[in-house]
């Protein structure tokens, strides 16, 4: 004698579809998209290194051609292998600004960004803000108010106040000192910092008195 189950078995259409099978289904399609995804990312993506590899840089205008392991920051490459001495390795940790430089018109820590992702991109450093021989209106400024003891934070401190002044050509002495909270100096000659960057704005003919 037939069970209920067979009878109502024997009613229902066979239509092949069925709930776990489609999303067993759903759950094998994207698996395999995924798996081509990568598959194509792995044949397209190029590997560079562990070795030295060779990359130009756009350095105060002009191109440089060096050589170097993909690991290496952009402050390493400046320093031991293009001279480019002015930022400084201090912290190594992107918190004291005394490797900064302008990247882009960004201005960036040179510890925090590795050389090989710096290519085809207008580096500066503060070797190529002011012609040879002359100071530029914010170097001058650091020189008129005493704002430099070591030196070590200097030539950060002046990168950062450029950039700082491109885009508040006016500012106050509580905008200076806000612009200006990425940088650090041990030494503390942080009023005759805020003073030369107020200076270097007038000279720059975008000054007011705080």
């Amino acid at each position: 004698m037939s069970s209920k189950k067979d009878s109502d078995t024997q009613k229902r259409p066979d239509s092949g579809f069925s709930r776990r099978g489609f999303m067993g289904g759903v759950g094998t399609g994207v698996a395999a998209t995924g798996l081509l995804e990568t598959e194509a990312q792995a044949q397209t993506a190029k590997t560079m290194g562990p070795a030295a590899v060779p990359i130009t840089l756009q350095i105060n205008g002009k191109p440089f051609k060096l050589a170097v392991e993909p690991r290496i920051t952009l402050l390493d490459a400046l320093r031991n292998q293009l001279d480019h001495t002015g930022a400084k390795r201090v912290c190594d940790r992107g918190t004291c600004g005394a490797c900064t430089v302008s990247i882009g018109g960004k201005i960036m820590y040179a510890c925090s960004i590795l050389a090989i992702d710096a290519q085809g991109r207008d580096i500066r450093t503060i070797e190529g803000i002011a012609p040879e021989g002359k100071l530029h209106p914010v170097s001058a400024a650091f020189v008129n108010n005493d704002a430099q003891q070591c030196g070590y934070c200097t030539p950060g401190f002046v990168m950062a106040a450029k950039g700082f002044l491109e885009k508040t050509p006016n500012p106050t002495m509580e905008q200076v000192e806000k612009g200006l909270g990425g940088n650090l100096c041990r030494c503390g000659t942080y009023v005759g910092i805020r003073k030369a960057v107020l200076e270097a704005a007038k000279t720059m003919k975008g000054g007011r008195n705080a």
